[in-house]
This record gives C-alpha cells, structure tokens and sequence, in this order.
C-alpha cells in the first residue's frame, strides 16, 4: 500500500512570514499540532505547536513569524512512497506527520501515525513508530521539579 492511498489530501499550510498567531489559529481550527510552511506550494518547514511554546512564547515573543520558530529539516515522502517505508522513516526521525510531496516538490498531503493506525496491514507498524517517536534522546533535556 502506498502513501497515497493513505494519507490527508486537504491540508493547510502557512507561510514563513506568517505570524505564529496565524498558525495557532489554524492549528485551533483544523484540531492539529503542526502545520507545514511553504512557498510557493514548496514545503520548506514545519511549525509545531511546541515551537511556538518553546521559541517564542516561553522566551516572551508573542510577535513572531513562523519562519523564525519553524523547524527547517523537513523530512518528506512522495505519494507513491511505500507505507511500510513511510512508518520506518517516521520511526527514525521521531516525527508523528509526515509532509507527502510530489514529483515537484510540491505538498500534496501529509501523513500521520493515526493515518497509519487505521491501516489493517500494519498490524503494530504505527504502535511501534510511535514507540520509537517518543522514545527519549540524549539530546532531550530533563524536567526540572
């Protein structure tokens, strides 16, 4: 099975200059937790609700744009990658949505651990990438008591 025949088709996105504001709102509206950024339908980010917590409103800038809170190392599929393939790469860069691209770069939809879960041949493909996912790393720094 393929990504394509999985994943979300109508999926918003914001621009870099965009207000962090801005991707709050759309987060509240479409009930998720990361928006991709693009330009020009080029994905060349993602903004995460964390971010905006953590690089902006935590530091005390409620004023910034996306493009300076985003995450910049994207990591991608194309519509006809392999969903066994696209659960690995979830797995091993610890992300929970994944920004679907097609031949030009273009974002055509995104796929996330639910998209997966409720794909029969997976068994425990998307329980084990989530597993993986939240698994902590040495680069992660403790909570402070």
């Amino acid at each position: 099975m393929n990504v394509e025949q999985i994943m979300t088709t109508n999926v918003q996105c914001c621009c870099g200059t965009d207000s962090i504001q801005k991707a709050a709102q759309a987060m509240k509206t479409h009930n998720c937790g990361s928006i991709p950024v693009c330009d020009n339908k080029k994905v060349i980010g993602l903004i995460t609700d964390r971010d905006i917590v953590l690089k902006a409103v935590a530091r005390g800038k409620a004023d910034v744009r996306i493009e300076e809170c985003m995450s910049n190392n994207v990591v991608t599929c194309t519509p006809d990658t392999d969903a066994h393939e696209a659960a690995d790469l979830m797995a091993r860069h610890q992300i929970r949505r994944l920004p679907v691209v097609n031949a030009s770069g273009e974002l055509c939809g995104i796929l996330s651990i639910g998209d997966l879960a409720t794909v029969d041949i997976h068994m425990n493909e998307a329980g084990d990438a989530l597993s993986k996912i939240s698994t902590r790393t040495d680069q992660q720094s403790n909570v402070v008591h």
